[in-house]
């Protein structure tokens, strides 16, 4: 409503838990802290404690100029590609991780063949130096889609 009636402002509300007793204040502070920061990450908005126990939080820390300069590393070669060859590599990527690492489950996803979806894993990972056969690079590739 606040929002509404002021055009141009941002508003980001974190909520914690409910609270029972004093001793639980200082929790509940830090715990609605951590949600208004969340929600500040995301452009504005109510954030509650049940959302912010999730990897969303450990991004929405990070500082923004972090945050970018590691999606621009970890995803910068794969949008060049895209850009130069009107590929579909960054949307196959979000896709595969999406769908656990299923070439096939992908593959029907996107409705093409599941060696076109082979084919532009590979690409991702030639481009990028990771090999999404490890959790290790899937998490990073994974969270720079999240972080961008």
């Amino acid at each position: 409503m606040l929002a509404a009636g002021l055009p141009g402002l941002r508003v980001s509300i974190g909520v914690s838990a409910a609270l029972t007793g004093s001793p639980a204040l200082r929790g509940g502070l830090e715990e609605a802290g951590h949600a208004r920061r969340l929600a500040e990450a995301r452009g504005g908005g109510v954030v509650t404690s049940d959302e912010i126990y999730t990897h969303a939080l450990l991004l929405a820390t990070v500082p923004g100029d972090v945050r970018r300069s590691f999606t621009e590393r970890t995803l910068d070669p794969i949008l060049d590609y895209d850009r130069r060859h009107r590929s579909e590599l960054l949307r196959t990527l979000e896709v595969f991780l999406d769908c656990a690492g299923s070439w096939n489950a992908c593959a029907e996803r996107l409705h093409v063949h599941v060696n076109t979806v082979r084919y532009r894993i590979r690409r991702v990972e030639e481009l990028t130096g990771r090999d999404l056969s490890t959790m290790t690079d899937r998490v990073d590739l994974f969270l720079a889609l999240r972080a961008s």
